[in-house]
């Protein structure tokens, strides 16, 4: 038996749980590729955020404990330094400060980059599902508000009432 591939209409949980199971598989499969640069867009660029984000986190992580420890050979937060510019005892605490809340900064960027993942991954999943639950959703150009005049019978109390009904047709 054939499909007949015009009047295909795609099952939403069956969407659904292709795009759980698979990122952009419920824009595939509701033949939606078009969404799919947009889908991998968003999770290649919270990826690199991440990692960019990580990345600097340990630079600055390493930079703070080199500054904070004893050790002169350990001068990892040099490369941070503008040109000529030393670190003496006047202004340690300022470049510790200074290392403490970029290395903070840095870690907050990257936990918040791991939530917008997360995000792209959620919000593909609802796009597969509500894509696929509004295949079938009428899109005639019969768009139409009829407003007339209407007399409403109240049974109960045998009065009657004069008002206005409105009709939306779609």
């Amino acid at each position: 038996m054939k499909r007949d591939w015009a009047n295909w209409k795609p099952d939403p949980k069956r969407a659904m749980w292709l795009a759980i199971v698979i990122p952009g598989a419920g824009q595939i499969y509701n033949r939606k590729y078009w969404k799919l640069p947009i889908v991998y867009g968003g999770f290649i660029g919270c990826a690199y955020a991440m990692r960019w984000n990580n990345q600097m986190y340990l630079d600055y992580s390493q930079a703070y404990l080199d500054i904070s420890d004893n050790d002169p050979n350990t001068k990892s937060y040099t490369q941070f330094l503008h040109l000529g510019t030393q670190i003496t005892s006047a202004n340690e605490e300022r470049y510790k400060s200074i290392f403490k809340s970029r290395k903070d900064k840095y870690r907050r960027w990257r936990d918040l980059s791991f939530f917008c993942m997360l995000g792209v991954y959620a919000l593909s999943i609802v796009d597969a599902y509500v894509d696929a639950s509004l295949s079938s959703f009428d899109i005639s150009d019969d768009l139409s508000l009829h407003v007339e005049p209407a007399v409403i019978n109240n049974k109960d109390s045998r009065a009657s009432a004069i008002g206005v009904q409105g009709a939306l047709r779609f």
